[in-house]
């Protein structure tokens, strides 16, 4: 009876080991878009009539649309460094943008010495450390230095190109293009060093080459950051494309080319997962960098006032999408304000990290309040910072500093389009929260690299063009 019962005892606990093990979630796989330059309203998951894309309005369906998710700052460096970090940017140092020749002769840093500071750990890193595969796909923007490179911040893969922005064609006069003094960082690059370009539309090979590695890691954990120049200048469009849009013309119409063609690409990596069958537990993230430039792209920032390069809502509100089947409920709606650089914890978490305060993080796992578990407001409090000008919110309370004019102040739950400035009504608010920005501004590092100034008047300027939200007709 004893050996009997030893017996049993054994294949228990075997066939418990069993169950556990099969039960035993296994990292989820991590997919990570971002559009460049998008509107908040050029999706017809957020509402656009003119836009064809189905493959993202699937993924919205599919997974939470987040009606208030944010990014760190207004422009795409900046923006970056504060996603790929978890952090407010201006913590250390990367308050603006890093284009080479665009910087005041008094700046620390200029040229090749601009980017995302050594010291600063990527999400590519921590994820790593985790066990993951790492690829980088598209746009990098965050140091066109060889000491900057993404394959020495994490990934373990590169395909795409250093700088801000590019042809979404081959270049054919390479000779022409060598007389540009940042040619390089315009130039695919595949790996480190490794010079070639592309055989058909960016966009496409963009996409194609983030299936290729996914089809190759498919056994294992991997992180893909899919970040496309689309729908940044220069406005080119594929033929085809032009044609699916033939009620429409000028630069809306590439627009609408452009954005149809990054929706395809998005298709291709969205259909590789549920044929390999690892869509269940693999986490989608769609956003955007920043607002949209209505003025360079002709993209729609409604219902929202402001541009890409300013703190209106247009410049830092973005479409912003997360989908897990495993986790997360489908076809939701999140109304709670986030940020990009809550991606990161989140991702940590999600694949078994623990965070620590050594980390530094800002963000915060927004899993469990996507899930619904979690009925809290993720941030109590966010912070925008360029310069001069700066933003507080504090809940649904917005304060506007600006260089030029007194602070305003604004209630978003009752004005998302800010076209009721309430300084004057609540002097007493007002005073409290502008203390609380400066109180945050002085735990910041001093930029480490400034525009010249013609660019903060640029800036300025393009806001008062835009303070008026778009008409809805026009979506």
């Amino acid at each position: 009876m004893r050996i009997l019962s030893a017996v049993f005892f054994m294949v228990g606990c075997i066939f418990s080991v069993g169950v556990f093990a099969e039960n035993t979630p296994s990292k989820p796989n991590i997919v990570f878009i971002i559009s460049d330059d998008a509107g908040y309203a050029d999706f017809g998951f957020q509402g656009s009539q003119l836009m064809k894309t189905p493959n993202l309005d699937g993924l919205a369906a599919e997974g939470v649309r987040l009606t208030q998710g944010y990014v760190t700052d207004a422009t795409c460096g900046p923006s970056r460094a504060g996603l790929m970090t978890g952090k407010y940017q201006q913590r250390f140092g990367y308050e603006e943008i890093n284009v080479p020749g665009f910087m005041s002769q008094n700046s620390a840093l200029d040229g090749d010495d601009m980017g995302l500071p050594l010291e600063q750990k990527t999400m590519a890193n921590y994820l790593k450390d985790l066990g993951y595969s790492t690829g980088a796909f598209g746009k990098w923007h965050l140091g066109n230095a060889d000491r900057f490179h993404p394959l020495k911040r994490g990934f373990d893969e590169f395909y795409g190109f250093r700088g801000g922005h590019r042809s979404f064609f081959e270049y054919k006069n390479l000779t022409e293009l060598e007389k540009d003094p940042i040619f390089l960082d315009k130039r695919i690059e595949r790996g480190f060093g490794d010079y070639q370009e592309p055989k058909g539309y960016v966009t496409d090979v963009l996409g194609d080459e983030a299936v290729s590695f996914i089809q190759r890691h498919k056994d294992q954990p991997f992180f893909v950051y899919l970040a496309f120049n689309a729908v940044h200048t220069p406005m080119d469009a594929k033929a085809e494309d032009l044609r699916q849009f033939p009620l429409l013309s000028g630069t809306k119409k590439e627009l609408a080319a452009m954005t149809l063609a990054m929706d395809r690409a998005v298709g291709k990596v969205l259909v590789s997962l549920t044929e390999l069958g690892l869509a269940e537990n693999t986490i989608v993230v769609f956003t955007n960098d920043n607002g949209g430039p209505s003025n360079h792209n002709a993209s729609n920032n409604f219902p929202l006032s402001g541009t890409k390069s300013n703190f209106l809502e247009g410049g830092i509100r973005v479409p912003f999408v997360v989908r897990w089947p495993a986790k997360l409920p489908k076809n939701t709606v999140y109304n709670y304000p986030v940020s990009t650089f809550d991606l990161l914890p989140s991702f940590y978490v999600a694949g078994g990290g623990k965070v620590q305060s050594a980390f530094g993080w800002d963000g915060v796992d927004i899993m469990p309040h996507l899930s619904g578990l979690n009925k809290a407001r993720p941030h109590q409090e966010l912070f925008w910072k360029k310069e001069s000008r700066a933003v507080y919110r504090d809940g649904d309370w917005k304060l506007i500093r600006h260089p030029d004019r007194p602070a305003e102040l604004y209630l978003l739950s009752k004005d998302v389009g800010e076209q009721h400035n309430l300084a004057s009504k609540y002097p007493q608010r007002l005073e409290k929260m502008y203390k609380k920005l400066f109180a945050w501004e002085m735990t910041l590092e001093r930029p480490l690299w400034l525009l010249k100034r013609k660019y903060e008047r640029e800036d300025v300027d393009r806001m008062d063009v835009y303070r008026q939200p778009p008409a809805n007709n026009e979506i």
